[in-house]
């Protein structure tokens, strides 16, 4: 049963995806890149990601690893967007006062968090950076991927 119910999130959520990649093609400046330190992703460098991929590659086509640490996923060590660890972090996001998204679990977030980046900036890190057009190069697939993927990382105790 919860499998039904996750179908037509996924389905809004590429709709969704989809609106938001038109709108920024349409007007690029809606998510400006000011410091130059910071990479800048165009759409037309990110090819469509299927989900057929190993999920490295996945998280590397889709250049997550060029603004993201991600666990496991060998070259990502990108610093300008926070360490994707969803399964420390994510539930203190959903409950966080700023948190304007409709999540109810971590998986869900994830998934909004990237057709939807600007409903939660996490602190620290600077807003508008997060590309809004990634739900038109990811397939429903793909995100479920990634999304499943870092429901369950976390960060790894110090020793």
């Amino acid at each position: 049963m919860p499998e039904r119910s996750i179908t037509p999130l996924i389905l809004a959520a590429l709709l969704l995806g989809t609106w938001l990649a038109l709108r920024s093609i349409e007007s690029p400046s809606v998510a400006p890149v000011t410091a130059s330190s910071m990479p800048v992703l165009a759409p037309g460098m990110v090819p469509l990601v299927t989900g057929d991929e190993p999920i490295a590659a996945i998280f590397t086509k889709a250049g997550c690893s060029t603004c993201h640490t991600v666990p496991g996923i060998s070259g990502a060590d990108g610093r300008v967007g926070p360490p994707l660890v969803l399964a420390t972090t994510g539930p203190a996001r959903l409950n966080d006062p700023a948190y304007r998204g409709h999540a109810k679990t971590v998986h869900e977030y994830v998934i909004e968090s990237v057709l939807e980046p600007g409903l939660f900036v996490v602190p620290g890190y600077p807003a508008g950076t997060m590309p809004i057009w990634y739900g038109a190069k990811l397939s429903a697939l793909a995100l479920e991927k990634i999304a499943s993927y870092l429901e369950r990382q976390g960060e790894v105790a110090p020793q």
